[in-house]
């Protein structure tokens, strides 16, 4: 089957460079969306020799506009049978591409395939390291994935290809609606992309957890029961974290203590399940605080898509780097 690529991104710099130079010697149109870079990545992409399409500025830039302008670049000519979506901060491991196609062409009923991603620098950052354990999902059949995706032409048209209007959770949607047209998601068990999140700062991971916590909200609305125990962890987390405050601002120190024990017991429960997993025990003790601390910037994410859906108001795209 015949292929194509699309690369989206905003300012990614060497990561963007990274990205095109694994694209090298592959037999396929590569087409780079670009979200109103100003770094030079537009004139990157060119001297690659990929095709540039460059967003309207007018418009918000959302990854799922771009993924979608990017596939109606390679609708112009020769269209692919398959797309493979990539973002522009991260590298096509060798053979991924070859192993996608092939288990596309061995399964008509399959929309899409992915694979494995993995941090760059994994141990960089407490939340470099964070990201690649998230990454690692297990193989076979799914029901959603992250962005980094080899799609069926014929299925991305059927759906009408991603939401432009989501910030956030667009991934997500995609594949959920995939799913309900009948198609058929599948996770290879092997390697698809470098990834390199260039976490360092808490500000940054804070950010990263509000946006998580927006795209729950909305997910919940879309399609309901998706992400239904992330939203109520979150807010059995901000119930158990009202009575700790209301507790201890009365005095009631009975209740302080059965909230503190609350959370005592979630971090507990999180690193042994890290461990199970494992991860070091020093590693997961440190990841399981993140964890349960991810429940209050998530918390606010969701209170902002309530505000704007309830206001009517349009999604802001939520940045983190």
């Amino acid at each position: 089957m015949t292929l194509g690529i699309v690369l989206v991104g905003r300012n990614e710099g060497a990561r963007l460079v990274r990205a095109l130079a694994a694209l090298e010697g592959v037999e396929a149109r590569v087409v780079y969306v670009d979200s109103g870079s100003t770094d030079g990545s537009v004139a990157a992409a060119r001297a690659a020799g990929a095709e540039v399409v460059e967003l309207d500025t007018s418009r918000p830039f959302t990854a799922a506009r771009a993924r979608n302008a990017g596939f109606a670049q390679l609708e112009v000519g020769d269209a692919p049978e398959i797309v493979q979506f990539i973002d522009g901060d991260c590298a096509l491991v060798p053979g991924w591409l070859e192993a996608g196609q092939a288990a596309l062409d061995a399964d008509p009923d399959l929309g899409l395939v992915t694979g494995w991603r993995s941090e760059i620098h994994r141990d960089a950052s407490i939340y470099n390291a964070l990201a690649d354990v998230e990454w690692h999902r297990p193989a076979g059949p799914i029901t959603v994935c992250g962005g980094d995706v080899m799609v069926r032409a014929d299925a991305f048209r059927q759906i009408g290809g991603f939401d432009p209007g989501l910030i956030a959770g667009e991934d997500e949607d995609f594949c959920l609606r995939l799913g309900a047209a009948g198609w058929k998601l599948l996770r290879l068990p092997r390697d698809m992309t470098r990834h390199d999140i260039a976490m360092t700062r808490f500000s940054e991971w804070w950010r990263r957890m509000v946006r998580a916590g927006h795209a729950f909200a909305e997910m919940g609305r879309r399609h309901p029961g998706h992400l239904a125990a992330e939203r109520r962890r979150v807010w059995m987390n901000m119930a158990a974290l009202a009575l700790l405050a209301g507790g201890a601002l009365a005095g009631l120190w009975p209740l302080v203590a059965l909230a503190a024990g609350f959370f005592l017991l979630s971090y507990l429960r999180t690193a042994h399940g890290l461990m199970r997993a494992g991860q070091p025990p020093k590693e997961a003790a440190a990841h399981a605080g993140l964890l349960v601390l991810s429940k209050l910037p998530g918390f606010w994410g969701m209170l902002t898509y309530y505000r704007r859906a309830r206001a009517g108001q349009d999604a802001e795209l939520i940045e983190y780097k």
